[in-house]
């Protein structure tokens, strides 16, 4: 890491500390998570020289993420003991949840500095170990894990393109993978077994009531 990304780190830390809430989230009360509200100000992140992907999913809870953490905690028998990999881990949400069922080993991945900042942030409040990696690993195998966990990498078709690929690979290799989504036309449903459905609350709803899958490839 740079002295830049050091700053850059230290800035997103506090921003998150000083502008989010530290709240149970909805669907998954156990697991507490920085949460943007209306007076967060998220929009001073768009700036120039900001990176489109500077976009902050990180600061909400989404339907797959959320289903998949959900089913985590209640499948923990098929986490436990086991290297796991958060792909776009976002809020750290299902990394979180991974940690909470016994991981072995638990790694967030996410291209985004804030995300990487939350992930840290999230985790320390609800006492686990997370390592983290800012990095868009898409066009290579990843490091050496048992599981990949991947909630709400099917939002566009682009990204999709990319992501079923790598996803496709890393089964090759024997990697097992679990992939939450509410239902997105980019998500292949002719390639993914549906393994269990929630009904979990989605960005910007509270309410508990958006059905989502939990799918394997």
């Amino acid at each position: 890491m740079t002295d830049n990304d050091g700053r850059q780190q230290i800035a997103a830390v506090a921003f998150i500390r000083e502008n989010l809430r530290l709240q149970p989230t909805p669907s998954v009360p156990e697991i507490l998570l920085y949460a943007a509200h209306a007076g967060s100000g998220l929009g001073r992140l768009g700036g120039p020289g900001e990176a489109a992907s500077a976009t902050p999913y990180w600061a909400y809870h989404w339907a797959g993420g959320t289903a998949l953490a959900r089913h985590v905690l209640s499948q923990s028998h098929t986490i436990r003991g086991r290297r796991i990999l958060d792909l776009g881990s976002g809020s750290g949400l299902v990394a979180i949840a991974a940690a909470k069922a016994g991981a072995a080993h638990t790694v967030a991945v996410d291209i985004n500095a804030h995300a990487i900042a939350a992930v840290g942030l999230n985790a320390a409040a609800n006492g686990v170990a997370i390592d983290t990696m800012q990095a868009d690993i898409l066009d290579d195998l990843p490091e050496a894990c048992d599981m990949i966990l991947a909630g709400d990498v099917f939002y566009e078709a682009e990204l999709a393109m990319r992501v079923l690929p790598f996803l496709t690979r890393c089964r090759a290799a024997g990697i097992d993978v679990l992939i939450g989504d509410p239902g997105r036309a980019p998500l292949p449903r002719e390639r993914l077994r549906l393994v269990a459905t929630y009904a979990v609350a989605d960005f910007g709803d509270a309410a508990t009531g958006k059905m989502s899958g939990v799918y394997s490839l």
